[in-house]
């Protein structure tokens, strides 16, 4: 598995917001369970009202991963645009029936291929938590480093991972 495997489709508000009403239809491509789960509905909620704040934000939030023509196996992207520093979080989710298989590091190296093409982003953050042994593997050989840790009001403790975009 190669990120050139992986193609993405931005998942618009029309999308999230019927995700959030159960609606597996409205991308126009099969979404299992995993996309109206409790997790995954929390995660369009705050979508939607990050691209009510700012409809220009849409484009860094949330992408839909295929591979094989239409088979959806997650989602990806940023947690937003880059902040004042010129940082971007990235983040990614593979719906556990395609877990174990190189998506999540496949989804890893477009979103930092994207972030290296952006000319507002300098620095790439990954927020993992220290239990998530799958996700701190993904992360290792892309040149990470642990730089703090944080608390998440939904995740918990954090550890806060940075390396640079270029």
């Amino acid at each position: 598995m190669t990120a050139d495997d992986l193609r993405f489709v931005e998942l618009d508000g029309r999308v999230m917001a019927a995700l959030l009403d159960g609606d597996l239809t409205a991308a126009g491509i099969g979404l299992t369970d995993y996309f109206v789960t409790d997790r995954a509905r929390w995660l369009w909620r705050y979508r939607l009202g990050q691209i009510a704040v700012d409809p220009g934000h849409a484009r860094w939030l949330a992408r839909l991963a295929l591979v094989d023509g239409d088979a959806v196996v997650g989602h990806a992207g940023f947690h937003g645009p880059p902040d004042e520093e010129g940082v971007a979080e990235i983040g990614y989710s593979v719906d556990p029936a395609f877990r174990r298989r190189g998506y999540a590091r496949a989804a890893l190296v477009e979103l930092l291929r994207r972030a290296a093409a952006e000319p507002g982003v300098r620095t790439v953050r990954a927020t993992i938590g220290p239990d998530n042994e799958a996700s701190l593997a993904t992360i290792a050989g892309f040149g990470f480093v642990e730089v703090g840790e944080q608390w998440d009001e939904e995740d918990g403790r954090e550890l806060i991972f940075e390396r640079p975009a270029a």
